[in-house]
């Protein structure tokens, strides 16, 4: 992909009018080019599927995201960001806050538009025009997908553009089964054309078979998870044509879809776990093997991705403030996620519950200890001697990848050794006066390269995975787990390649009684895509899904006590920084928004909106 190529929005040929269902899917030429010329030119023929391609979301601009908004992470502002109502649960119809539907559907009109006309641009070769639209049909077949993932059944305009004809107050939704069935043909057929690997470099980021397939793949798990598959909560629910909106029983079968969707990516045999090869010992090889996810261009473990060729926005809100000339201190892991992470050596979680005043049940087998400190303890990536709490001594590789602690030195030593501590007092201070101040004891530090001079400026660059084969290894082996005729061997298989990458052990020698315990494995597994996969845009919906955010994502929030005047007892757990957390069970989905209901009188609400 050349540098920003789907990145900007293209200027293009077109406005896009938001006042009615039908004018935000028309396209309104006014004094621009007409439709005839647009297609008549191979360059204004890409720079309208380039325009297809920006309606992606922009996932790693971490504010409009769902990291924010789910348990994972605590974002340290607490004025004039959107996440807030969502978090207090104050959200309604009306919420404009994070509401999609507009804008893929503009997206999914434009790809139809695309596929309808490029055929007439006869500078383009034939072979050329199938595989650019067979790419607007994966980027619509995308568009489609994360409205279901967000909304629900959604209204399935299928291979045409927006028809005048369908008067508004005709559209409902249509039932999830035939938006999933739609969706996974779409990402099928879209995959028999579509190219195994792009050859040249200066089109990486373009959709490919690997794409296609690994999107289907996680379509087919949510598909598969209680949520979508025949929950009581949205039982009974019916739309203006008659039909059942969710599926009113649960289908095992949907597992066994989803099993084969994730293998048909793994069987291309195109793409590896990426591993470092350059450091001999076996657990800085772990750290710098899931640091290389990111750091590494276009590695092989990217299955669709983009390159983020300015790490500013992420990085500088990811660095402690008054430590550096410039950082923000806004994003930031929650405790729970820096609890989750397993222990290196036992390869066990180290909690297990929590009780109501926030203190952790340790699983006294894990090794972990969430009191004292080691007094001349040397980080792992840096080799810095520092006073360590305990509960950062002796955790998975991908702990010190990815958590900035209260006490670690400043990741790279550029300007020299640069002490970070958050307590009242300490050198990146607590400080209620500012929301640029760090709240939970913690900040996320995996998009922060160490290589990278951040004291003069440089913020690096990284990678952002839209999908990634850790992912689909972790979908295969849930899948496997979940199947009536359930394949042990290859959940096991699949889920220890992914911990065998950052170091760790079989989970079956982690925990001999997983072994015949399908309960105790989802457990396990969920606990692993959290660590795995965190601030990658999935813990929102995983928990969602598999319909455990009632409890995952309900309550009050614990963080480190930085209230504290001093380091030593910083590190008590406290209620008293962070907001809480409000889930109830109409959060599962997002409403139809206001607007929507508006224009189309007769379209079916979702459940307690």
């Amino acid at each position: 992909m050349k540098t920003r190529l789907y990145i900007q929005i293209a200027t293009l040929f077109f406005l896009l009018l938001n006042t009615s269902c039908k004018n935000y899917l028309t396209p309104y030429l006014g004094d621009q080019m007409t439709m005839e010329e647009v297609f008549s030119k191979r360059i204004s023929t890409e720079r309208y599927l380039t325009q297809v391609y920006s309606f992606l979301p922009q996932d790693y601009s971490a504010l409009n995201s769902t990291t924010p908004r789910s348990d994972e992470a605590y974002f340290s502002w607490t004025a004039w960001v959107g996440y807030l109502g969502h978090n207090d649960g104050s959200w309604n119809t009306t919420t404009d806050n994070f509401q999609t539907w507009t804008t893929y559907y503009q997206g999914i009109n434009q790809a139809t538009v695309f596929m309808d006309n490029v055929d007439k641009c006869g500078e383009i070769t034939e072979a050329n025009r199938g595989i650019m639209k067979a790419e607007a049909r994966f980027l619509r077949a995308y568009f489609y997908f994360m409205l279901v993932e967000q909304y629900g059944p959604v209204y399935i305009w299928g291979d045409k553009a927006s028809d005048i004809s369908v008067k508004n107050e005709d559209i409902d939704r249509h039932s999830l089964d035939k938006c999933v069935e739609f969706i996974s043909s779409q990402l099928a057929e879209a995959a028999k054309v579509l190219p195994v690997t792009i050859v040249d470099p200066s089109w990486y980021g373009r959709a490919t078979r690997g794409a296609a397939l690994a999107i289907r793949s996680r379509l087919l798990l949510y598909a598969a998870r209680p949520l979508f598959n025949g929950c009581d909560l949205y039982k009974g629910l019916q739309n203006y044509y008659g039909e059942f909106l969710f599926p009113q029983s649960p289908d095992p079968i949907k597992w066994e879809n989803a099993a084969k969707a994730a293998r048909e990516v793994i069987d291309l045999g195109v793409y590896n776990l990426y591993e470092n090869t350059s450091e001999a010992d076996p657990f800085k090889k772990g750290i710098k093997s899931y640091m290389g996810i990111y750091f590494e261009k276009w590695n092989k473990e990217l299955i669709f991705a983009r390159w983020e060729g300015d790490g500013a926005f992420w990085n500088v809100r990811s660095a402690p403030p008054m430590v550096l000339k410039e950082g923000y201190g806004g994003f930031a892991p929650s405790l729970k996620l820096v609890d989750t992470y397993p222990m290196a050596e036992s390869g066990r979680f180290p909690i297990k519950d929590y009780q109501s005043n926030g203190v952790p049940v340790v699983d006294s087998q894990s090794g972990y200890s969430d009191n004292g400190f080691s007094n001349s303890y040397i980080h792992p990536i840096d080799g810095s001697v520092i006073k360590a709490h305990n509960s950062c001594v002796g955790r998975d590789a991908r702990f010190y990848a990815s958590i900035l602690f209260n006490g670690m030195n400043w990741i790279n030593t550029f300007g020299g050794e640069k002490l970070v501590t958050f307590y009242d007092g300490g050198t990146s201070s607590f400080n209620n006066s500012t929301g640029d101040f760090v709240k939970v004891g913690y900040l996320f530090r995996r998009m922060s390269d160490p290589r990278n001079d951040t004291e003069n400026g440089n913020w690096g660059s990284f990678s952002w995975p839209y999908i990634r084969l850790g992912e689909v290894y972790l979908n295969y082996a849930e899948a496997c787990n979940e199947m009536d005729n359930r394949d042990e061997t290859n959940a096991l298989t699949y889920l220890n390649k992914v911990r065998n990458r950052s170091g760790l052990n079989n989970i079956e020698v982690a925990y001999p009684e997983v072994i015949g315990n399908k309960v105790l494995l989802r457990e396990l597994m969920q606990k692993e895509r959290m660590v795995e996969m965190a601030f990658e845009n999935l813990r929102y919906y995983d928990i969602r899904t598999c319909m455990t955010a009632v409890k995952e994502s309900n309550g009050p929030r614990f963080g480190r006590n930085l209230l504290a005047t001093n380091f030593e007892d910083s590190w008590e757990r406290t209620d008293q920084i962070c907001l809480p957390l409000v889930f109830q069970p109409k959060h599962y989905l997002f409403p139809i928004h206001q607007s929507q209901l508006n224009e189309m009188k007769n379209i079916t609400q979702n459940y307690g909106w």
